[in-house]
């Protein structure tokens, strides 16, 4: 290691350690809030520029959301796993053992993702039948698919080696990475949408492109060796032991993010029974409240590596000081933006809508201002999770991450379009609240006892003891 890495760390350990936290949190998390942000906008500008040709194009895209969401699982499931074990190891100052972590996650990720993508991709057709698309627009679903499933393993590397970068507090380099694909891809799409004419297919195309430009700035740091952790091939030494702390924090956050996969399917499924109208309405809907939800998420993620950071190096108070801290400016910023978006929800829903289908308008307005309602509650529901992960706490994490989609999400999603009918409401309306509702029993019933749980294991802990729950490698 070179004397000027070595200061590196040393000044990145001091910022984590020392600094006060109503700095060090934002300091960490605004990269991650832009990244975030300008991830959602790219996301908005394909849904925008499909949106002109049609609401079946629109809502092709979104039984697509789904699909990118499973992959997305899969590899977060790796990146995430890694990032909460590379963050303790770093606080330990075991920086070596984080290197071999970092390295064969990364390299196992991007060949598990090639061949899932490889298989799906013979496939085609009946998953997109499966995800919920209307027979009018199967054929812009199968057109955008083959594109998504061909990047699989660039998606799965941008992420990984995205989340290894967070986990180390290198935010800013984390965040270049992002949002250089980003910006790609919004020149991109009008270029192969419009001029090109490739329609839906030049959007999935312009996205898969995006994710390759990212992977090549994503590896720089690592090349030139700014970023603290050591990716090269020598470091690939995978051992049973790192396999199993990676999976045990990887696991959760691959459930939750598949269940929410599932859970998009499911809601594609019910809403198709209402018209393609209904789909996409929900469609721009859960993308436009993603891009104000992706701020608050942004504090949360970096709440994430702060507090494994500090629990590494056994500093418990400043791991409640942090926790405290991302939820008050979380309760402050989703205030804010829930209101804002809450009295501008019809006209946003406008931007998307091309022929002016008042159905869209009603549906997704409806559940806009359902989900600003509940936002402060789910993001104090995100911090929680984030919390027990960055402390190594698998249960309370699967519990959090399964809540708001098995336990409650998918049964109100077939509940409430049945239930809304019987007191004289359109179905659909149910179906719009049933994410909003979601989050509210997600936070009551799990997040808010299982904050005042953890917390009351670590009680009055001096900094420096004995973890409260009998060391790190057990659960």
């Amino acid at each position: 290691m070179s004397d000027a890495q070595a200061l590196a760390r040393e000044k990145r350990r001091q910022m984590m350690l020392e600094e006060p936290m109503i700095r060090v949190i934002p300091k960490v998390a605004i990269p991650m809030i832009i990244s975030s942000v300008i991830d959602s906008l790219y996301n908005l500008a394909d849904t925008f520029f499909v949106s002109q040709i049609g609401t079946s194009a629109t809502a092709a895209v979104a039984v697509n959301d789904s699909l990118m969401m499973f992959l997305r699982a899969i590899s977060m499931g790796f990146a995430l796993g890694a990032a909460s074990y590379i963050s303790r190891l770093m606080g330990a100052k075991e920086d070596e053992k984080a290197s071999r972590v970092g390295t064969s996650t990364l390299f196992i990720g991007v060949a598990f993702s090639l061949i899932f993508g490889l298989v799906c991709l013979t496939m085609r057709s009946g998953i997109v039948d499966i995800l919920g698309v209307t027979p009018d627009a199967k054929q812009y679903s199968m057109d955008y698919s083959f594109w998504i499933l061909l990047a699989a393993p660039f998606t799965t590397a941008e992420l990984i080696m995205n989340q290894l970068l967070r986990s180390e507090g290198s935010t800013t380099l984390a965040m270049v990475g992002t949002v250089s694909g980003c910006v790609l891809n919004v020149f991109l799409d009008p270029l192969f949408i419009n001029v090109f004419g490739w329609g839906v297919a030049g959007a999935a195309g312009a996205t898969a492109l995006s994710k390759v430009f990212s992977v090549i700035v994503l590896a720089y740091p690592y090349v030139t060796r700014r970023a603290m952790l050591e990716i090269h091939m020598k470091n690939f030494k995978p051992d049973r032991e790192s396999a199993a702390e990676v999976a045990k924090m990887g696991i959760p956050a691959f459930l939750r993010m598949s269940l929410m996969s599932v859970g998009g399917v499911i809601t594609n499924n019910v809403a198709k029974q209402f018209g393609t109208a209904v789909l996409a309405g929900i469609s721009v809907a859960n993308k436009l409240y993603r891009f104000v939800a992706s701020i608050i998420m942004g504090f949360s993620q970096g709440f994430g590596p702060v507090a494994g950071f500090c629990w590494g190096a056994r500093k418990y108070k400043r791991v409640k000081e942090a926790y405290m801290t991302t939820t008050m400016i979380g309760i402050i910023a989703g205030t804010i933006l829930g209101t804002l978006m809450f009295i501008s929800a019809r006209s946003l829903v406008g931007v998307f809508n091309s022929e002016a289908n008042e159905t869209m308008y009603l549906i997704g307005s409806l559940k806009i201002r359902s989900l600003c309602l509940m936002l402060v509650p789910h993001e104090i529901v995100m911090i929680t999770s984030n919390l027990y992960q960055s402390l190594g706490r698998p249960i309370g994490n699967l519990v959090l991450s399964m809540s708001r989609q098995l336990l409650f999400l998918i049964p109100l999603v077939l509940i409430l379009p049945v239930l809304f009918p019987t007191f004289g409401l359109p179905g659909e309306y149910g179906l719009a609240i049933a994410q909003a509702a979601s989050d509210g029993a997600s936070f009551l019933f799990l997040a808010l006892p299982l904050a005042i749980r953890i917390f009351r294991q670590i009680g009055d802990r001096p900094d420096g003891a004995e973890p409260p729950f009998g060391g790190e490698k057990k659960n």
